[in-house]
């Protein structure tokens, strides 16, 4: 099953001639730092992309600079697919789920064309690299040797994952507050850890590449407009909807308000959740919401979702949920030029789905947090790390 699904998905590729347009930016990005180029004053491929990750990820992409586009694009499609792979077999460890060879293999199989999954793929993107590292760090058990640094690391390459940093300092203290002492410190102590962790990275960028990275850091990273635009169907975070909803592409307070109050109450409800695993999703999914731009790609949060909707036997909104990242309804709506501003209203629903099905998510667990007991009192299972859970029994849609 899962050579047919990897044939398959290469043959689409090679019919479509996928362009892999951010696996170019990536190559471009590690050839200015090799020969001592303007990181951030080039743009490249036919849709004119620039560079928008800070100087360490550059410094990172030096080795694709060595790489033909061809080998490139293959390396990239041949590394996401394995990357698909083990996101699903982490996702299986986080969720507290037995992952036999072929329930992965097939997992993968089936993965692959999650529209999320897909559009990594095909753009030749590094979400999946940057999931795995954060997944992976934070479902060792709480005060673990090093847990941190991977997700610092991840926070240094691309700033959203640096909310969790945020969700271990938060949740640690209320913890503490609450009673349960021992793990409070060990999440301040994991969330400094990753702290330190993302500051040696910028450290790094700054030393090695000195004018990029006060560039970066006191300009573009500023300039959100360089990514692209905020108003594209294809952006999945709340500005995105609001700027449709409104026919604004450039909503202002319409947006930053409701933004900063679902920040506050996604974060809430992640510190507050007894399981860690809602914790660790909730933080993620927050981020992406609040995030001026959340391209479909950056959701490939949705497989540990579907992971753990499983693993609590909760396989209705599993199915539904797995329906809302496949059906790629955002690509149904009319999206030519900017008809994405003058969506009808029962459009809207279809223009952004990830956001209204973790909107809803987020509600049901805000209501679920305020019915549970406070960490420190008796919790049972849901208490306990995933993996001590285990233990016990144009963007830019002209590149889509």
């Amino acid at each position: 099953m899962l050579a047919v699904s990897l044939a398959a998905f290469a043959a689409l590729c090679v019919l479509q001639r996928a362009p892999m347009a951010d696996a170019l930016v990536y190559r471009a990005e590690g050839a200015a730092v090799a020969r001592g180029g303007d990181l951030y004053g080039f743009t490249v491929t036919e849709w004119q992309l620039p560079a928008t990750y800070p100087p360490f990820a550059a410094i990172l992409f030096v080795p694709l600079a060595w790489l033909p586009p061809a080998a490139l694009k293959v390396a990239f499609l041949a590394g996401n697919a394995a990357l698909v792979a083990l996101l699903v077999r982490l996702s299986c460890r986080f969720a507290g789920l037995p992952a036999p060879a072929p329930v992965v293999c097939a997992a993968t199989a089936c993965a692959l064309w999650l529209e999320p999954v897909f559009q990594t793929l095909l753009f030749g993107q590094i979400n999946l690299a940057l999931v795995c590292l954060i997944l992976w760090d934070l479902s060792r058990p709480p005060g673990a040797r090093g847990r941190g640094i991977a997700l610092g690391i991840a926070a240094g390459v691309k700033l959203t994952p640096a909310l969790f940093v945020g969700y271990l300092l938060l949740s640690g203290w209320h913890r503490h507050r609450a009673g349960n002492e021992r793990e409070g410190r060990e999440r301040v102590r994991d969330g400094l850890t990753a702290l330190a962790s993302c500051g040696g990275t910028v450290l790094v960028g700054a030393l090695a590449l000195p004018a990029a990275s006060l560039d970066f850091w006191t300009r573009r990273v500023f300039e959100t407009g360089r990514v692209g635009k905020a108003w594209l169907v294809d952006n999945q975070s709340l500005q995105g909807l609001v700027a449709r909803a409104l026919g604004d592409p450039s909503p202002g307070p319409a947006w930053a308000l409701p933004a900063v109050a679902a920040g506050c109450a996604g974060l809430w409800v992640a510190c507050r959740t007894p399981d860690a695993r809602w914790g660790v999703l909730g933080t993620a999914f927050t981020a992406l919401l609040v995030s001026p731009i959340s391209w479909s790609h950056h959701w490939v949060w949705c497989v540990p979702l579907l992971a753990v909707l499983l693993a609590q036997g909760r396989t209705a909104v599993a199915a539904l949920t797995a329906v809302v990242f496949t059906a790629r309804t955002l690509w149904l709506v009319p999206h030519q030029g900017d008809l994405d501003l003058r969506l009808p209203w029962w459009q809207q629903v279809l223009a952004s789905p990830y956001v209204l099905l973790v909107l809803a998510l987020t509600v049901s667990a805000w209501v679920s947090v305020r019915r549970a007991p406070a960490p420190g009192t008796d919790q049972g299972p849901a208490a306990l790390s995933p993996l001590r859970e285990a233990e016990c029994p144009r963007r830019r849609r002209s590149a889509a």
